[in-house]
C-alpha cells in the first residue's frame, strides 16, 4: 500500500509546497491539506503504518525528520525545531514516540487534535 492509494497526489503535492520553506511545517495544516483529516480512522491508521518505517508500531523523532519524504521522495527534511514541536504535539503520552498509550500495534493512530 503506498500513500497515494489513500490520499490524491494532487493534495499531496499541495500540502508539500505549502510547508517548502524551512521551520513553515505545520502538522495539522499539513493534515489537512493533504486530505487526511477527511479520512476514515482505518485510513489514517494505514497511513500511520506506512509512515512507521520500522514498522515498530510507533514514529520515533528519527523517522519523523524524514516525515515529508515519505509523502515525496524529493521533499525536503523537517529541521529539528519542526521534528521537535510535531513529536510534542502528537506524543500524548510523552514517551518520545507517536503510537497509542506506549503500546504497540494498539489502534495506533495520529491523536485526533492533528487530524479533526
Amino acid at each position: 500500500m503506498s500513500l497515494s492509494s489513500i490520499l490524491s497526489a494532487d493534495a499531496i503535492d499541495c500540502a508539500l509546497k505549502d510547508c517548502q520553506a524551512p521551520d513553515s511545517f505545520n502538522p495539522k495544516k499539513f493534515f489537512q491539506l493533504c486530505g487526511l483529516t477527511k479520512k476514515s480512522p482505518q485510513e489514517v491508521k494505514n497511513v500511520f503504518n506506512i509512515l512507521d518505517n520500522d514498522a515498530s508500531g510507533f514514529i520515533e523523532e528519527e523517522e519523523l525528520k524524514f516525515f515529508l519524504q515519505r509523502f515525496s521522495a524529493g521533499a525536503r527534511v523537517l529541521t529539528d525545531k519542526e521534528t521537535k514541536a510535531f513529536l510534542a504535539a502528537a506524543d500524548d503520552d510523552s514517551d518520545g514516540k507517536i503510537g497509542t498509550d506506549g503500546e504497540p500495534h494498539s489502534n495506533i493512530t495520529f491523536p485526533s487534535s492533528m487530524t479533526n
